[in-house]
């Protein structure tokens, strides 16, 4: 009843792909650590590298239960290519595919229900420049109307055509998504949209006017956040540290 079917995958997969599951596993790990789960539901997916092939939680694990082995690798369609005793939910898959079907520069796609997101997303405005943590997000930010429950496949072109060339998405009424090469890249935009979804209902909530970073900085903020938050002077230089973090939070995960 409460033991998990246990598989071992390690040296019956390509090297490549035993590391992305170790990289995406601990990913599952940071997210149940700082509280961002949402039961068994939400999904992180990453592509593992040279193929046409991604790995995603199975569907009734919770996510500090997810370890490398019991990944689920699918094809872009969510079809089961070596789930072993897992299977997938479907419909959570709907949101990803979208993204990886056009974006084929992303690693990983991060999409997670945290309260503060959704509650600045839900805003008319959506996220202010309040505070550093913003503008690393506003510099790259999309939005897509609530459109239901993401089981439409029509609404994946929408999803497409909002997100375009950015890499954080914020979903009114839903939650939020971050895209990146790496699966680093992606978790670091995410901790910084979260972060940046706090602090702006924590100045919200002292009911006062805040202080908005001027639009000057705003425009030229982009090339600053890709230079301090992505390749290895970014999410994967930062990575290493969250893979040391995850083993002491649970290093089962790397089984």
């Amino acid at each position: 009843m409460f033991d998990l079917p246990n598989r071992n995958l390690k040296g019956q997969v390509s090297d490549a792909e035993w590391q992305t599951r170790v990289d995406l596993a601990a990913c599952y790990q940071l997210v149940a650590h700082f509280g961002w789960d949402d039961l068994i539901y939400t999904h992180i997916s990453a592509r593992i590298p040279d193929t046409e092939h991604y790995l995603i939680n199975a569907f009734g694990v919770a996510f500090d239960e997810v370890c490398a082995s019991n990944l689920v690798k699918i094809d872009i369609d969510g079809n089961i290519l070596d789930g072993g005793p897992f299977a997938i939910n479907p419909a959570g898959f709907t949101i990803h595919s979208a993204i990886h079907e056009v974006r084929h520069d992303a690693g990983c796609v991060l999409h997670l229900h945290t309260i503060p997101t959704i509650a600045v997303a839900s805003q008319p405005e959506g996220l202010l420049p309040l505070s550093q943590y913003s503008m690393f997000s506003i510099a790259s930010m999309a939005y897509h109307e609530y459109e239901g429950l993401a089981v439409n496949p029509a609404e994946k072109k929408r999803l497409q055509e909002n997100l375009g060339e950015n890499n954080h998405l914020l979903l009114r009424n839903h939650g939020a998504l971050t895209l990146g090469p790496t699966i680093g890249d992606a978790f670091m935009r995410m901790y910084d949209l979260n972060r940046a979804c706090e602090i702006q209902l924590q100045m919200q909530a002292c009911g006062i006017d805040s202080i908005k970073v001027g639009q000057d900085i705003i425009d030229n903020i982009y090339a600053q956040a890709k230079v301090v938050h992505t390749g290895t002077t970014g999410g994967q230089k930062a990575w290493p540290a969250m893979l040391r973090k995850a083993y002491r939070i649970n290093p089962d995960f790397v089984k």
